[in-house]
This record gives structure tokens, sequence and C-alpha cells, in this order.
């Protein structure tokens, strides 16, 4: 299966948002236990990069994610909507088996 990847979308905003907070260095995508669906998408500006973080870097977006997220997010893709309703980063993956109306809670088999 593929690695986690990032949409041009998204690595647009990340690098906006992180050229906006001088003290950010990168943007890190966790898969935490939670939400109405059993497990949720966290989304979070870091200057801490941990020894064990998968690193992925696209036009000038840098985004860490931890081994057991990455676990969960293996063939998924970081994404950017700027719709009507309002801006957000989601996460397009293939092994949520279902998910909640938020798009931040999903659950795998």
């Amino acid at each position: 299966m593929t690695p986690f990847s990032i949409s041009p979308a998204a690595a647009a905003r990340v690098a906006e948002i992180l050229r906006a907070e001088p003290g950010a260095r990168a943007l890190r995508v966790e898969v935490l236990a939670g939400g109405c669906s059993g497990l949720q998408y966290k989304f979070d500006l870091t200057d801490t990069q941990a020894p064990d973080d998968t690193v992925l870097e696209r036009g000038g977006a840098t985004v860490y994610v931890d081994p057991v997220s990455l676990d969960f997010l293996a063939g998924a893709e970081l994404d950017f909507k700027d719709a009507l309703m309002g801006a957000h980063f989601l996460v397009k993956n293939p092994n949520a088996t279902s998910a909640c109306g938020c798009g931040t809670s999903f659950s795998v088999d």
C-alpha cells in the first residue's frame, strides 16, 4: 500500500499557515481513539519532531506523522477544501470502513 500523501491544495494551505506562524515547523497529523466512530483525526501545528516521526514534504509544507497513526493512514491523502460551508483539512482514507458526518471520525475493521 502507498504511504500517506499530501494533495497540492493541502500542501499550499499548510505552507501558508507555517509562514504565518513563526514558531511552527510542521503540521502534525494524528489518529487518536475517540470521536463518534471510534477513531478521529487530529491536526496541530508543532515545532517538535519526534525521532520516529515520518516527515512528508511538498511545496513548502512539512507534515509529521507518528508510526501508530501512519498505520491507519497508509494509502490515505491529506487534502484541503475551501467551500461555502467553510475551509478545512480532511483525510481521504481508503482504510476507513465508516465515518461520521463531521468527517473527522472514522472506524476500521
